[in-house]
């Protein structure tokens, strides 16, 4: 027992310095670039010591295990030590990644044979740094297997950043990294509803028209003279009480909340249009002056206390740690988790179903109403379908990162990564120049396989 303890406390240490090493060299490397583009000196010690900070509280957050002492001591003194057995277990544990790393190889082959004008040095570097990565993932897995839909897409966002790199010139300058960034705060926030609403075991078909109407309210409401912040306030109003009417109405119709939310969604955004066209020949426009301080929350030349980047990307970072720590440190969090999890459990322990059912959803309309006025801010115009992308891919990163839509497992940090790998995959399909069908299509087989590898994981309900 006692040889058991010291492996796993060498394990934990070799884990965290694993970690600390990682954090180091991706700070580095982020400070480097900064180097390279000639960012002023305060900014890169800025973003390396908040990179570095990010990268190694998220290794310990999703690397945590339980300790070796919740094992059977005398089942681990009992067990056989074979060096087959130990192969043939790995092998067992890791067939996905070994038969992705032999089809990959595959694929490679095939194409060089058949197109030789693709057997260039940028591929083959491309090629390698993917093996490398499906490497890297066998061996660290084991270490994460209580977080292991968070590994797969820490590893997916790094496998496409690094790629995209080396395709695409200036895929990895401030620039660009900035603009991917802050289209990542939009679907970020329009994801924070559908995961709290996931994580019940319901869904919320009506964010992209609450987002379009938000957006298009503003700017009508602004141009009939109300001052912004209270136009700002009225509309974040109404996407409350819209989400809580969600929340009623799917409460009491049980198993028909994605029919209920999206007849919701139809009603509000017709409303907006025949509400805003009175007197108007632009139904689904409004044209008007957006006021300054909205745009630079926003728009990609915004500043943030004197730094240039837009006040959108802390305005995500902030409801991101607020909403990660909370779910998982207070009351609200555990309770919502246990309501996903159980509902007849969650009942006799005298937890309101009907409190957190209407709450996640008035929470999902105030932060989608939140994003239209966002989007205002960027685009400068009003218009009706600026939310309609966000149906599909609200419901993509909620999947890609790992959370169930069956309810009581994941939670808004997987979310995240779902959100930057969206992000990240389609500023590089759109620096390779492929058209909107293509890029549906590849995420179609980027959600099939991650959606095959999170089923397999054992539900919450399953546990208990």
């Amino acid at each position: 027992m006692s040889f058991e303890l010291t492996r796993g406390a060498v394990e934990s240490t070799l884990l965290k310095w694993l970690g600390l090493v990682i954090a180091l060299v991706i700070a580095g490397v982020g400070a480097g670039f900064g180097v390279w583009q000639g960012l002023p000196a305060q900014e890169i010690i800025l973003f390396a010591a908040a990179t570095f900070a990010l990268v190694a509280w998220a290794w310990r957050f999703y690397t945590s295990r339980p300790t070796p002492l919740a094992a059977s001591p005398v089942a681990t003194l009992a067990a056989p030590r074979s060096t087959g057995g130990e192969f043939r277990t790995f092998v067992a544990n890791n067939r996905a990644l070994l038969i992705s790393t032999g089809l990959l190889i595959l694929a490679c082959l095939i194409a060089g044979l058949t197109v030789p004008a693709l057997v260039t040095a940028v591929n083959l570097i491309s090629a390698l740094v993917l093996l490398g990565l499906l490497v890297l993932a066998m061996t660290v897995s084991r270490f994460v297997v209580d977080n292991r839909s968070a590994f797969i897409g820490i590893m997916v966002l790094v496998a496409l950043f690094v790629v995209g790199s080396i395709h695409i010139r200036g895929f990895a300058s401030g620039f660009n990294i900035k603009s991917m960034l802050l289209f990542a705060s939009f679907l970020g926030l329009a994801c924070v509803g559908q995961t709290l609403v996931a994580l019940l075991g319901g869904l919320d078909l009506s964010i992209p028209f609450v987002i379009g109407s938000a957006n298009v309210g503003l700017l009508f409401i602004i141009g009939h003279g109300a001052p912004s912040w209270i136009a700002v306030i009225i509309v974040l109003l109404i996407g409350l009480a819209i989400g809580a009417i969600n929340g009623v109405l799917s409460y009491r119709l049980q198993g028909q909340a994605l029919i209920v939310t999206l007849g919701t969604g139809f009603a509000v955004s017709g409303g907006t249009q025949i509400l805003t066209s009175i007197g108007s020949s632009f139904a689904g426009n409004v044209f008007g002056v957006v006021p300054p301080w909205l745009k630079n929350l926003a728009a990609m030349n915004g500043t943030t206390f004197g730094l240039s980047f837009p006040p959108a990307i802390l305005i995500w970072v902030v409801v991101s740690i607020v909403l990660i720590v909370g779910l998982k440190n207070t009351v609200y969090g555990r309770y919502l988790y246990a309501l996903g999890g159980n509902r007849t459990s969650a009942a006799r322990v005298s937890i309101s179903e009907r409190k957190y059912w209407i709450s996640v959803y008035a929470i999902s309309g105030f932060v989608s109403a939140m994003t239209g006025e966002l989007l205002l801010g960027w685009s400068g115009g009003g218009f009706i379908g600026v939310g309609q992308p966000y149906l599909f891919m609200t419901l993509a990163a909620v999947v890609v990162g790992g959370t169930s839509l069956l309810g009581g497992n994941g939670g808004y940090g997987f979310t995240v990564i779902g959100v930057l790998v969206l992000q990240v995959l389609t500023s590089f399909l759109v620096g390779m120049g492929l058209k909107f069908e293509w890029q549906q299509f590849i995420f179609g087989l980027l959600i099939l396989p991650m959606v095959a590898l999170y089923a397999r994981s054992p539900h919450v309900r399953s546990q208990i």
